[in-house]
């Protein structure tokens, strides 16, 4: 016979369904918990509004604007040590989850962890990180200042790029980090990030330059710091995908902007 549950337990149970809800988050799945204090949530509760208490209108507000980064936390934990796609029995060591500033104005999205990430749980720690900070630095602004993130969250072998069926996999956790941070403008590094989150398949000569509306927030795409790297001709062009950037935000660069 299914458990009746006692007032308080039904009410902590919804209110955590609400939340899981506002941040875009519907399907629950059974993990096995020893001394939990709420029962397991089987898939896809029939849990709406029509059939469950209504949540305080205060914890509501706290849930989808005011707390990011407990929203973030509740996203993070969602993932836990993911085996959702071939990654995990592939080398990686650690999930690369995101890191900043949750209430940042911008956001940057790269490809994928690389072999520094991975070792330090930490996106855009090596020398293209290095490279991405001096980008943010010529802007104005501070790493602490930003919101980093990657399409995917586990390092692919060999740092191949990551394909369609891992993107799509991973992508619904950075879109629920996405709608966190609720961020003004989204710089998509790089041609992996630009298309998985515009849907389309565009060269790079196409796709920077313009302002993309994604899902209510405006994206502009540019190079990706590993292939500027690789070739430094193109640190111009990228800076003035970031000037437009910093145009849109109301920003100004230091007088003697970082190369």
């Amino acid at each position: 016979m299914p458990e009746v549950l006692d007032p308080h337990t039904r009410k902590a149970l919804a209110d955590r369904i609400r939340y899981y809800q506002d941040l875009g988050i519907y399907d629950f799945y059974r993990r096995r918990q020893q001394d939990s204090a709420l029962p397991v949530v089987e898939p896809n509760l029939a849990a709406t509004p029509e059939t469950l208490p209504p949540m305080p209108q205060s914890n509501a507000a706290l849930a989808t604007r005011t707390d990011r980064t407990s929203a973030l936390r509740l996203i993070r934990e969602e993932i836990g040590d993911c085996t959702r796609c071939r990654l995990h029995k592939q080398g990686r060591k650690q999930i690369v989850f995101g890191v900043g500033n949750p209430n940042a104005d911008l956001m940057f999205i790269g490809e994928a962890p690389g072999a520094d990430e991975d070792e330090q749980g930490e996106p855009f720690v090596g020398r293209a990180g290095q490279l991405l900070n001096n980008m943010i630095k010529a802007m104005g602004l501070r790493r602490e200042d930003v919101y980093i993130a990657n399409i995917i969250k586990c390092r692919p072998p060999s740092n191949r790029t990551p394909e369609r069926d891992e993107c799509e996999t991973c992508s619904p956790f950075l879109m629920q980090q996405i709608k966190a941070i609720s961020p003004k403008a989204i710089v998509a590094l790089g041609a992996v990030a630009a298309k998985t989150l515009l849907a389309v398949n565009a060269p790079m000569s196409e796709l920077r330059g313009h302002w993309y509306d994604f899902r209510g927030t405006k994206l502009a795409v540019t190079y990706h710091p590993a292939f500027l790297l690789r070739d430094p001709r193109q640190k111009k062009e990228a800076w003035k995908d970031l000037q437009m950037v910093m145009q849109e935000l109301g920003l100004t660069a230091p007088e003697k902007p970082a190369d």
